[in-house]
């Protein structure tokens, strides 16, 4: 990913959530891996890595959770298909605010897809 630099500086602060949005040309699953694989270039170990998307308007959210000399970070890749990789914004957010966020950004995903029952069971969980 071109952003590499600019995901580097924003993952030294200390909040908890980073919000990267961005444009690309990959599928879901490999818009993941491609952002799994810069964070780990960068040092980070990935814990948990999760991914969201709908076919109805090709954009998508990505959770990962990584840990780096002994600090934690959440970070969501919210996507949206485009013809090259493109930062559009990055940001940090506290425990709450990146909690609320993450929700927010399944919850529209999902709604979409509410009348499967292992979208609808996930959804009850959270």
């Amino acid at each position: 990913m071109e952003f590499r630099d600019v995901i580097e500086k924003e993952l030294a602060n200390p909040k908890l959530w980073t919000l990267i949005t961005f444009k690309t040309p990959y599928g879901p699953g490999e818009t993941m891996d491609q952002l799994a694989n810069l964070l780990e270039e960068l040092g980070w170990k990935i814990t948990f890595k999760a991914n969201w998307w709908t076919a109805d308007i090709p954009y998508g959210v990505i959770r990962l959770d990584a840990e780096h000399e002994g600090r934690e970070k959440i970070i969501l890749g919210r996507w949206i298909l485009g013809s090259k990789c493109e930062l559009l914004k990055i940001e940090n957010l506290d425990l709450e605010k990146g909690k609320n966020e993450f929700y927010r950004l399944v919850d529209g995903i999902t709604s979409t897809l509410i009348h499967d029952p292992v979208i609808r069971t996930m959804r009850e969980q959270y």
